[in-house]
């Protein structure tokens, strides 16, 4: 590949942490700015001490799920909660997402993204971590729900597979069709390694699998990210996919240092 291509990649690869970097430290819907995260079921309590979601300084208040409606109740009144919008109530702001079948409130504290407990880290961009071939398709693709890398669960499609000379024999790893908002989705890869727990955050990390023009996939390393539980303790974490553990260390991607 040509030096000044390789040059453009590095280029766009730091550019893209950079921005992550940004939007971490200073968006109001960061993970560093995350209190708590619950399913609504058919009601939630907020505020109080005792309540399901204890919200200081907040007086009662109820979120309800009725046929997909979310609303909120409180001594002012009822109003409805639009889904993926911000809504905020006191010195939080609340966001409800997640499947109709199983609404998931997210809890910011306004301007709260220095709650950060740790640096965001990542290692030199290697080139050797980066790979293209093609997607071995599943036969049979079936929907699994699983938990995406903001802790909410999601209905994924098993994609198929993607074979890496990574060690001593080629390593297959489980690609999921994740959604995204709308008609969107993406292709991921939620993968262990050897260096998780020690460089590396325990329960894994998210990779995501590029269409290239030619028909093929780029995997790219160097963009591997943490979920969302490595930032705050409000996100429960995914569970690690079966089969994708990579039996060396891929030093590459975002670090992890508690």
């Amino acid at each position: 590949m040509p030096a000044r291509r390789l040059l453009a990649q590095d280029d766009q690869i730091a550019r893209e942490r950079s921005d992550y970097i940004a939007w971490l430290e200073t968006a109001p819907n960061s993970p560093f700015a995350a209190v708590a995260q619950q399913p609504i079921g058919r009601d939630l309590r907020l505020g109080p001490a005792d309540a399901d979601v204890p919200l200081e300084g907040v007086v009662e208040h109820r979120l309800t799920a009725n046929g997909g409606r979310i609303a909120l109740e409180g001594p002012d009144g009822t109003r409805p909660v639009p889904r993926a919008l911000p809504l905020r109530l006191g010195r939080y702001t609340l966001v409800v997402d997640g499947p109709a079948s199983g609404p998931v409130l997210t809890v910011f504290r306004n301007g709260g993204a220095s709650a950060r407990n740790h640096r965001v880290e990542y290692y030199p961009v290697d080139r050797s971590m980066v790979f293209t071939g093609r997607l071995l398709e599943t036969e049979a693709p079936r929907k699994v729900r699983i938990l995406g890398a903001d802790g909410i669960e999601v209905e994924a499609i098993e994609a198929g597979s993607v074979s890496l000379p990574l060690g001593e024999r080629p390593v297959r790893l489980q690609v999921r069709r994740l959604p995204m908002g709308g008609d969107e989705s993406e292709l991921e890869i939620f993968f262990r390694d050897s260096t998780n727990g020690s460089e590396t955050y325990p329960a894994g990390r998210f990779v995501a699998l590029v269409p290239t023009p030619d028909g093929r996939y780029r995997l790219d390393f160097n963009l591997a990210r943490n979920p969302f539980c490595a930032y705050s303790t409000a996100y429960p974490c995914p569970a690690p996919w079966e089969g994708n553990k990579v039996p060396m260390p891929i030093r590459a991607g975002e670090r992890y240092r508690p």
